[in-house]
């Protein structure tokens, strides 16, 4: 684009010089970027990102696992693209498969077919680039403080330093508001408080991608909305990318900028919606009623045909 036709366009309200991304809902295959650029209005509701080259590609993925009886396929020919800062939020209803995809993202497990791939390179075990951060309170280990939480992760890597550690662990506890609380102990925190301290561990690292797994879920409702508008915040500071679990869709539109909406199990893709330009404060007014509703009305849509077995025998 000339320079003075990029000029005028930065100068228009309510727009974006981005990549347009086409969505393919309801099919097989992953949700594919288009290399074209153009003036995308921000409020559309469809899915956006800038034009670079994706950092997580979950290309074509099925994840099966075993119970006593049965083999279940979890989710069937899954595919989307994550990019560097995006809160990418996946959504479906329980037993769609959400959680499994975190699993083989942080190399927990492996697709029976299809691949995962980080910064180009295929993801086939757990390391330090992915770090999860999980549902239960009890993810902290009880005999260590606060700041010692945090640390055991630099420490066991030996990332830096232990006096360059402390400091950066300490960081992250101002950034998360424990900076009083460095030397409690976990069973002395509320709920709230133990998941920020596992958000500071997380990000600790510097992972190139921070797992979330339904984070929230088991706090009650002032401090869940407390805590998705605290995550929001802490992103607009640190804009790490994350990669987060729900199936509340108020919380998806709060927590995410793009939304993967998965089908009833298996888990396959419906669409991916930008919902980047909602906010807390938006919460009641018609653009998020509106988006909302489209989600809704995603998940509660007839079936995608199936034509393939969901349960097979071991």
């Amino acid at each position: 684009m000339p320079r003075a036709m990029r000029d005028f366009a930065n100068t228009l309200p309510g727009t974006i010089h981005q990549r347009v991304r086409s969505v393919k809902a309801g099919g097989h295959g992953r949700v594919k970027g288009k290399r074209m650029t153009a003036m995308v209005p921000i409020n559309t509701g469809e899915a956006t990102s800038i034009d670079t080259k994706p950092l997580v590609v979950v290309d074509d993925v099925t994840l099966q696992y075993k119970t006593a009886e049965h083999l279940v396929t979890a989710t069937y020919k899954v595919g989307f693209e994550v990019y560097a800062a995006d809160r990418y939020v996946l959504l479906g209803p329980s037993g769609c498969g959400k959680t499994t995809l975190l699993k083989a993202i942080a190399g927990f497990m492996a697709p029976v077919g299809g691949s995962i791939t980080l910064a180009g390179r295929k993801i086939d075990r757990p390391g330090p680039d992915r770090m999860m951060v999980f549902q239960e309170f009890d993810q902290l280990l009880p005999w260590k403080t606060v700041l010692g939480n945090v640390l055991f992760p630099l420490l066991v890597n030996r990332r830096m330093p232990r006096e360059a550690a402390i400091e950066h662990a300490r960081s992250l506890l101002a950034k998360v508001n424990l900076t009083r609380f460095e030397n409690v102990y976990p069973h002395m925190l509320s709920g709230g408080m133990k998941q920020r301290v596992a958000i500071a561990r997380a990000l600790a690292m510097e992972p190139a991608v921070l797992l979330m797994d339904e984070p929230f879920a088991a706090l009650d409702a002032l401090t869940r909305r407390k805590m998705q508008e605290e995550l929001v915040a802490l992103w607009d500071e640190v804009r790490f990318t994350v990669i987060f679990v729900t199936h509340s869709i108020e919380e998806a539109l709060l927590v995410g900028n793009r939304i993967l909406v998965l089908s009833p199990h298996p888990g396959r893709v419906k669409a991916e919606l930008n919902a980047g330009h909602l906010g807390p404060a938006d919460v009641g007014t018609a653009p998020f009623e509106a988006l909302a509703k489209r989600i809704h009305n995603l998940l509660f849509s007839d079936k995608v045909e199936n034509d393939h077995p969901e349960i097979g025998h071991v």
